[in-house]
């Protein structure tokens, strides 16, 4: 209980900090995508959290839209110059720091997902929701989109049965290297990451029920 708490408060302490020392720099991001890009300045997309329960989550755009993309064959037409600029270091996830604050999301936990993956997980891939999903997380600092998705769960589920304050820490010390290497950007033969398609769709199976959250995570 101390650990969740303590872990709770440097979110908030983090994301506030972040928050405010990177003011300057969000406005000016906001401000090059609305000058080369136009609106919306915002990527907005509604992920799965803890429990399972749904939530949107806000980065900085780094495509064009629908319509501006129309006749293209997919991600890597759609990316911009500097929205691959953006991924490459990592700044479009700046606005997901409000997603920390609010407490949809931690700094460290599992990446979150699409909702549309939800009936694609197997029981055991769904116990990474049995955490707050994370700005970087396990699998981020080792490989990232360059692991395939089964190894992308197994480093989740590790996390869920070893998670502490202290190997949040180690993750956000590698994961200050890896954005300064730009190591795993993209997954081999994408412009992003290959789509979860996943085993308990082509089953026919369900997704399992949201998962009881416990009282302490509940309150915050």
């Amino acid at each position: 209980m101390m650990g969740l708490a303590l872990k709770r408060l440097i979110d908030i302490v983090v994301a506030t900090v972040a928050l405010v020392l990177c003011a300057p720099l969000l406005i000016a991001v906001a401000t090059a995508i609305l000058l080369t890009m136009g609106r919306p300045v915002l990527f907005r997309q509604e992920r799965i959290g803890l429990g399972g329960r749904r939530f949107t989550i806000l980065k900085f755009r780094s495509m064009t839209t629908d319509v501006e993309g129309r006749g293209t064959t997919g991600d890597g037409d759609r990316l911009t110059p500097l929205g691959r600029w953006l991924r490459d270091t990592s700044l479009d996830e700046l606005p997901s720091l409000w997603n920390v604050l609010r407490g949809e999301m931690s700094l460290v936990g599992p990446r979150p997902l699409p909702n549309r993956y939800r009936f694609r997980y197997s029981p055991t891939q769904f116990r990474r929701h049995q955490v707050r999903p994370g700005l970087t997380g396990l699998a981020q600092v080792n490989g990232r989109n360059g692991l395939d998705w089964d190894e992308k769960f197994a480093y989740d589920v590790w996390y869920v049965e070893h998670r502490s304050v202290l190997l949040d820490l180690v993750i956000l010390a590698r994961t200050a290297r890896a954005v300064l290497r730009r190591e795993g950007i993209t997954a081999p033969g994408s412009a992003t990451a290959h789509e979860f398609l996943g085993s308990a769709q082509q089953a026919g199976c369900a997704a399992p029920a949201p998962l009881p959250v416990a009282a302490g995570e509940a309150a915050r």
